[in-house]
């Protein structure tokens, strides 16, 4: 016989956006309900964002074994454990657990269901032998891999995200499916790690990139030996005695091992959300501003939601639903001011427009760059690919800043800030950066905006001008 509860709210799903949301909630004295049929934690802590910057961390310390003679210290071909690499990756995931853990927000006050929750109407929802009854509900449920219909790939084994993390064995030469974040990422993490590797990208890899950015970071896979197949759709995927072979028009790329990272799709299969009279799409839930569904005692947050699908928007998330639901302060999703970074080696950032969308929106705007080869932190670290570059409009506002370079995440940050908080490129010429820092780049940068106008023949004319007052 089922049991009913009754709670303020109910969360499905217990990713980023949902455990952020049902711990706010619960330390705000409300009853929660949170509904998980998989691991706690998600896709970011057990097969996304954490392992693959785990993989990632292990990947660029090999590297830097490689490299070493550029500072006069002895390079060496590492010898690496595959397995112990893996160890690593799951110590990490084992070492963030508790935090996501059901014991932990159980302690909390919340009541943890671990099943598969569905609506049974538009005020209700079945999981299990329970029937929980809230007031409001979030759906939470994120997104998992996109398996294209390509002929043959049903019949051979091949990797995704959610099981890339599981194989101990050293692929001999991985084909990765898809030139995006996720593909990139993996190939030169795998390539670091003394894989062969081709990666296949039927537009450019990076397409969503400012191509200027994204040139930087293709030549660097490539230098590294990463075979980039762009232009090219996989059109035949088969099995081989050493493993799967791809075609690619007149080409037959074989490989040990297969990635397929096309891309992701929203988790709303099973949920019975006519029931609950909820829209949805193939890019997920239909949500208005904030983030509402068509049923406005149901929203939604993170990659269900139906927009950017990052771990930090899902967090964002959490926020506008906690000041809508609880404080009953509207609150509108302004996820476009999100930056994203894909964590390949060197980093790509970007916050706001590019410079082909903000020409498309707003016509006349100014574009600046300084590279790193014009900063002293980078030419003492040997590190001097990448750039800052700045695209503002004719008044100076800030409308998006990309970053390529070593720790172009970190240094991103302010130009985050600073678009959110709608501040021109001035703000950064009153800055006072460190030296010798990276970040000193985005000063320079900043200050190369009034380069025309501070060195020009009016400018000089002025200068003499007031000289005359000595």
């Amino acid at each position: 016989m089922a049991q009913t509860i009754k709670a303020d709210l109910c969360v499905i799903g217990a990713g980023s956006g949902g455990l952020s949301v049902a711990a706010g909630a619960a330390m705000l004295g409300r009853n929660v309900v949170l509904i998980e049929k998989g691991e706690m934690g998600g896709d970011c802590l057990n097969t996304g964002c954490v392992p693959s910057k785990a993989l990632i961390a292990a990947a660029a310390r090999a590297q830097e074994m490689r490299e070493a003679d550029k500072f006069g210290v002895a390079s060496v071909e590492p010898n690496i454990d595959f397995a112990a690499v893996m160890d690593h990756v799951h110590g990490v995931i084992a070492g963030i657990a508790p935090i996501d853990s059901q014991e932990r927000f159980e302690g909390l006050g919340v009541t943890v269901i671990r099943e598969h929750g569905a609506f049974s109407g538009p005020r209700e929802v079945t999981a299990g032998d329970n029937l929980i009854r809230a007031k409001h509900f979030v759906i939470a449920t994120g997104s998992t891999p996109l398996v294209p219909p390509i002929p043959g790939l049903e019949d051979v084994p091949y990797f995704t995200n959610e099981t890339l993390f599981d194989n101990r064995i050293a692929p001999d030469h991985l084909i990765i499916i898809g030139g995006g974040p996720i593909g990139i990422e993996m190939a030169q993490a795998h390539r670091r790690l003394g894989a062969k590797v081709t990666v296949i990208e039927g537009g450019k890899i990076l397409g969503r990139e400012d191509p200027e950015l994204a040139d930087i970071v293709r030549a660097r896979l490539v230098k590294e030996g990463i075979d980039l197949v762009e232009g090219g759709q996989a059109e035949r995927v088969e099995k081989t005695p050493s493993g799967v072979s791809v075609t690619v028009g007149a080409r037959a790329i074989e490989g040990s091992h297969l990635l397929v990272a096309v891309g992701r799709k929203p988790t709303v299969e099973g949920m019975n959300l006519e029931a609950a009279g909820v829209d949805y799409d193939k890019k997920g839930l239909k949500t208005d501003s904030r983030l509402r569904t068509t049923n406005k005692r149901i929203y939604a947050a993170g990659d269900v939601a139906g927009g950017r699908q990052f771990t930090h928007v899902a967090g964002y998330h959490a926020s506008v639903l906690v000041r809508n639901i609880l404080f009953k302060a509207p609150s509108r999703n302004n996820e476009h001011l999100a930056p994203h970074v894909t964590y390949c080696d060197p980093e790509l950032a970007q916050v706001g427009l590019t410079e082909k969308e903000a020409r498309e929106r707003h016509g006349e705007i100014k574009v600046v760059r300084w590279p790193f080869s014009e900063n002293d932190r980078a030419q003492a670290e040997r590190e001097t690919e990448g750039l800052v570059k700045i695209v503002t409009d004719k008044k100076g506002y800030i409308l998006g800043t990309g970053v390529v370079g070593r720790g172009a995440g970190d240094l991103l940050q302010p130009w985050t800030l600073a678009l959110s908080s709608k501040l021109k490129i001035r703000a950064f010429t009153d800055m006072i950066a460190p030296y010798p820092t990276r970040s000193e780049a985005s000063k320079r940068a900043a200050s190369a905006w009034y380069s025309d106008t501070l060195f020009s023949d009016r400018t000089r004319f002025l200068v003499r001008l007031l000289s005359m007052f000595d």
